[in-house]
């Protein structure tokens, strides 16, 4: 049995990889990318489920 994985939060989560990618290398040290991936993280699982209920999905 094969499970059927959610193509919006794949695509939602691929851009917000995408966007924390574009701007880690500003980040200095591996702590502080560390720090700013978790956080970016938590902000986007909580924001997902918000998301799709105000655009319908």
């Amino acid at each position: 049995m094969y499970t059927v994985i959610d193509p919006v939060a794949i695509v939602f989560y691929a851009a917000v990889c995408a966007g924390l990618a574009a701007v880690s290398p500003a980040a200095s040290d591996r702590g502080r990318r560390l720090a700013i991936g978790a956080v970016v993280g938590i902000v986007a699982a909580l924001i997902l489920p918000n998301l799709r209920q105000l655009v319908g999905l």
